[in-house]
């Protein structure tokens, strides 16, 4: 049975969803046990005079009375409870938020946009992973939230009277998808960003991240549209050409966006292009958490590493009992193979990294079985939470596993959409070969080789004798070229000199 003592409890009131987490620390980090969301649309309930409706209040309590039952079981220094846009907005908030106490059994607080907008990036910079210089981007229903900083540390912050139920409410009341609305919701998004675009742009970025519901959609639209998971502004603006096709928000039909979110995609769209286009954002990726997690982190008081994805990692070797040691060795040989074909083939940072992180892990499977080990591993890292990963990059780490010995499974490797197909292949073939090579697990078994890129394939270049002393890796090898050849990959082998190598 859980002990209460180790639970926590983060509900954020926005204003187009509210949404609860519940977790449990373990061992310096976070199990989640449970999300609820429901579309409140608290902003939507907003007249001219900011007065919030008595429905748009009904819909609210009724959705806190199922989050209740969760927080009676959880100590009350364990429960943050916060509003944002919508309530800082209603004149009339005071009877909302009395009532919303009574049922929840904990007070409500209402959050200034500034401090919304650190504690989005705190929950950011606790489960993404990437340069810890980054941008962070947040639409929500009633305010959009935009950060800069580095590390655990905000350079910049602000919080802008804009949002996608508000948006939807202005500029496409009468629910038709024009080009002259989609145009009048941008120019006035831009308006509102224009003021604080200096400041923002003076702190710089290497990575942009997007932590919105917006963000979470356009995701699903390009996986199930086979794109990468890169967010640009020419997929954007490839998107609301054919969400104008569509002509009406009843009729708006694209592939991979689902029913529940198609209401108020248009307008959270809208203000993504405008905030690309005004800051010049070459792309954007999905971030790990956001304003719940930081609410979450904020009370644990847990140190963020340099790097997410490292603690991720360590933290799924000591879960799972991975054999850390063989697969640092693994990862170092898989290296040195990458640092070998990187230029030829075009491999970017983006790639060692993935390729060291599913060389870390790459035994995980064995924690279900050793037969069909690849099988379980693949299975397992896709369904595993794993904070500073992408859903993509989960998806290519699956991939990999599933592919690191026997047959070939080529569709897998291109239907995924962290890289291209051409890159996931190549990140294949070093983690396979560098697996064969450290399968004694010892250091001092390792050939001292060479690898190289040509126009006819890959070349493996051995010490002599090597095979004739390995035999059971050299047969691995000889297999290893007859999968790889089956995908019409070449895989070649040649005997030098010691003295002539590298």
């Amino acid at each position: 049975m859980l002990r209460s003592s180790s639970l926590y409890a983060a509900i954020d009131l926005g204003s187009n969803s509210f949404h609860m987490l519940v977790v449990r620390e373990i061992a310096g980090s976070i199990q989640v046990l449970s999300r609820i969301k429901r579309k409140v649309r608290l902003a939507a309930g907003l007249d001219k005079e900011n007065i919030l409706s008595p429905a748009a209040m009904a819909r609210g309590w009724q959705c806190l009375r199922l989050f209740s039952e969760h927080l009676q079981d959880i100590p009350d220094s364990q429960i943050r409870v916060v509003a944002t846009a919508t309530l800082r907005l209603a004149r009339n908030a005071g009877e909302f938020l009395e009532t919303a106490a009574e049922i929840l059994g904990h007070p409500v607080t209402v959050i200034r946009g500034e401090e919304e907008a650190r504690l989005i990036y705190q929950g950011v910079a606790h489960t993404t992973g990437g340069s810890d210089k980054r941008l962070v981007v947040d639409i929500g229903g009633g305010s959009t939230e935009l950060v800069t900083g580095s590390g655990t540390r905000t350079t910049a912050l602000f919080s802008l009277e804009m949002g996608c139920v508000t948006w939807l409410e202005r500029y496409f009341t009468d629910r038709s998808l024009t080009t002259e609305n989609f145009a009048g919701a941008e120019q006035a998004a831009r308006d509102i960003i224009a003021p604080v675009a200096p400041a923002l742009l003076e702190q710089g970025w290497q990575v942009c991240v997007g932590a919105s519901g917006t963000v979470q959609a356009l995701q699903e639209i390009m996986i199930a549209q086979g794109m990468d998971e890169q967010i640009t502004l020419p997929k954007l603006q490839q998107l609301k050409r054919k969400a104008i096709e569509c002509g009406k928000l009843e009729e708006l039909e694209i592939e991979g966006l689902t029913l529940e979110r198609a209401l108020v995609f248009p307008s959270g769209l809208a203000i993504l292009i405008a905030i690309f286009e005004t800051l010049g954002i070459d792309g954007m990726t999905l971030a790990g958490g956001a304003l719940r997690e930081g609410l979450v982190y904020g009370m644990l008081e847990l140190p963020v590493e340099q790097d997410i994805r490292t603690r991720t990692l360590k933290n799924i070797q000591k879960r799972f009992q991975i054999d850390a040691d063989q697969g640092k060795r693994v990862r170092q040989l898989a290296d040195h193979f990458f640092q070998q074909v990187a230029t030829a083939w075009q491999l970017d940072i983006r790639c060692r990294e993935l390729l060291s992180s599913a060389s870390l892990i790459h035994e995980i499977g064995l924690s279900v079985d050793f037969r069909k080990g690849p099988e379980h591993a693949g299975y397992l890292v896709s369904n595993l939470d794993l904070p500073g990963f992408t859903p993509a990059q989960r998806r290519l780490l699956a991939v990999l596993l599933r592919n690191q010995s026997g047959p070939l499974d080529i569709h897998s490797l291109n239907q995924q959409n962290a890289l291209t197909p051409r890159e996931a292949g190549c990140l294949c073939r070093l983690l396979r070969l560098a697996i064969i090579f450290a399968s004694r697990r010892r250091d001092d078994t390792l050939p001292s080789l060479r690898i190289r890129a040509s126009a006819e394939g890959l070349i493996i270049t051995l010490p002599v004798g090597w095979q004739q002393l390995h035999p059971l890796r050299a047969e691995a090898l000889q297999q290893e070229i007859q999968w790889q050849s089956y995908v019409q990959w070449s895989l070649m082998l040649e005997e030098q000199k010691p003295s002539t190598l590298g």
